[in-house]
């Protein structure tokens, strides 16, 4: 009787893998963390940027709105999974499904069972941070311009941070959110010099997002990254191998974020002098 030598797997993590324990290696290193944030043209835009090699990419699921989008999301989880086996999974969350603790637990261990790698629930409270980091729940959160209908709170989707109380109230939420057991952040639509200062304060991964500086990394969402906006019109016809173009672009894009290439100050703004002055000294004395 022939003997029976097939390998039976006892883990859903894959050699390669990138886990938040990874990301913060990177860091301690010097590495800079590429992301990218393929929003709903997974699954195959995801299967790309891990084969280019992207560090993380930013999860959502399919849906015409918030209630089918979190109905599809663990299913499609597991399905771009298979196509995508090494980038770390930051998976978002619907605010709705994570009203209160009980809920913010079971919803978001669901997710990471079906091999997400960490949670983004935009907006989170301290207390709630602090309940799942106890449950060991990893957050890979974010800070400074808010998406989607939080922006309603500034007026909209917009530049924030320009004077130095703006940006210490930034930088107070990032250190507040560390301090309650975030694993990682990404900071969006804030000057250069205040992004990459909360960058270098803390001591946990710092990714930009539209922030002109090299922070612990820098995130880019794919309609941008490949020129896909605006949307093409129904008379369509195929010009170039998308596949092709999308692997090469990822990895221009993933190279120059390591190669301090990008982003450079054009791709950002600056505060004023003095503003950032004040900001700097606040940070300088802040005792926490």
């Amino acid at each position: 009787m022939a003997e029976n030598t097939q390998k039976v797997e006892t883990s859903l993590m894959h050699k390669g893998r990138k886990t938040i324990w990874h990301l913060q290696q990177m860091k301690n290193k010097g590495e800079l963390i590429s992301m990218v944030g393929p929003g709903n043209l997974d699954p195959l835009f995801s299967a790309w940027a891990d084969a280019a090699g992207a560090d993380i990419i930013r999860f959502v699921a399919p849906g015409e709105n918030a209630i089918e989008r979190s109905a599809n999301l663990q299913s499609h989880l597991r399905q771009v999974r298979k196509m995508a086996p090494y980038s770390h999974f930051n998976v978002v969350c619907e605010t709705f499904t994570v009203a209160d603790n009980r809920s913010a637990l079971e919803t978001t261990t669901k997710l990471m069972a079906d091999q997400a790698d960490s949670i983004l629930i935009m907006g989170i409270t301290n207390d709630k941070l602090q309940f799942l980091a106890d449950n060991h729940v990893p957050i890979f959160g974010h800070v400074g311009a808010l998406s989607g209908w939080q922006t309603g709170n500034i007026g909209g989707y917009k530049r924030i941070a320009k004077t130095a109380d703006e940006a210490f109230k930034v930088y107070r939420t990032a250190y507040e959110y560390q301090e309650c057991g975030m694993k990682g952040m990404t900071i969006e639509l804030v000057p250069a010099e205040v992004a990459q200062t909360i960058a270098e304060k803390l001591t946990v991964p710092v990714v930009g997002v539209a922030a002109g500086a090299p922070c612990d990394g820098s995130e880019m969402v794919v309609w941008d990254l490949l020129g896909i906006v605006p949307p093409a019109t129904v008379h369509a016809k195929q010009y170039a191998n998308i596949p092709q173009i999308a692997v090469a672009a990822y990895k221009e894009f993933i190279s120059e974020v390591k190669e301090r290439k990008y982003p450079l100050p054009e791709h950002g703004f600056s505060m004023d002098p003095e503003e950032l002055a004040k900001f700097k000294d606040m940070v300088d004395k802040d005792v926490h």
